[in-house]
């Protein structure tokens, strides 16, 4: 499967994420926009520091966009990219979705010897 600008996204997004702390941080920046490391960094168990080295991850994946306001830096949520890692998370369902359809056409639907889940999209497909 070759590499694309979709999975790109979607894989730095999974990375940003893969992290509670930068979870915790995500939540809390779309909760109160315009949020400072200072601000962030009280709400947590560690350094200012380590906050800025979670936001910068978060930035780098998209996920945040910062402001300078004067000698601070605001933070906000960026959803564009999470809205990619779910189209994407989407398109490689339905992928698996069409597999499964595939092999049941292939194996006749004989008789089950314990019940499988269909998806919608799978059922659409028989």
């Amino acid at each position: 499967m070759s590499s694309s600008a979709p999975d790109d996204r979607a894989g730095a997004v999974f990375g940003a994420l893969s992290d509670p702390t930068r979870r915790a941080l995500l939540t809390a920046i779309a909760a109160h926009p315009a949020a400072t490391a200072t601000e962030l960094a009280s709400q947590l168990p560690i350094s200012r520091q380590a906050v800025l080295k979670h936001l910068n991850a978060l930035t780098e994946a998209g996920l945040l966009d910062r402001e300078r306001s004067g000698r601070e830096v605001r933070y906000q949520f960026t959803p564009g990219p999470l809205s990619d890692a779910v189209d994407w998370m989407a398109s490689v369902g339905a992928e698996w979705d069409d597999r499964l359809a595939g092999l049941r056409r292939e194996l006749g639907g004989g008789a089950r010897t314990s019940p499988v889940n269909i998806s919608p999209r799978a059922r659409d497909l028989r």
